[in-house]
């Protein structure tokens, strides 16, 4: 059963791929036919590719900035970046800020895995009080 709908669904992205390929095809020479007659064979020829050009650049940007995931604005007060994060931290207690660096190191000295840990639950940040990441 499960099988049967996919290959339903590649038949039918299949058949919308190729129908949107005749159609551009048929615009392309929709745009050559009209662009012929007032500047040349050749010159209706560029028209067409630099309109193909166009269509994928666009296409391409609108594509790449669908992917991105949109910025998270910082609270007012909240440091921005990570570093900013350690120099508020190191300035707002500069005692422990110390004893984190001695612990640090002997940590690395013996067991250079809990410094990787150490580290990525630093970058990874604290969950918020409602139980998400920041």
């Amino acid at each position: 059963m499960i099988f049967r709908r996919l290959l339903f669904l590649l038949a039918g992205a299949t058949a919308l791929a190729v129908s949107a390929g005749i159609v551009v095809v048929a615009l392309a020479f929709a745009l050559y036919a009209l662009a012929e007659p007032y500047v040349g064979r050749a010159g209706a020829a560029g028209i067409v590719a630099l309109a193909a050009a166009l269509l994928i650049g666009v296409l391409g940007f609108v594509l790449a900035m669908s992917g991105r995931r949109p910025a998270r604005k910082p609270k007012p007060g909240e440091p921005d970046t990570i570093t900013d994060r350690i120099f508020d931290f190191v300035r707002s207690k500069p005692v422990s800020s110390i004893a984190v660096a001695v612990a640090v190191g002997v940590l690395a000295v013996r067991n250079p895995g809990y410094l990787g840990s150490l580290i990525r639950a630093f970058v990874e940040g604290r969950e918020g009080p409602r139980g998400r990441r920041r």
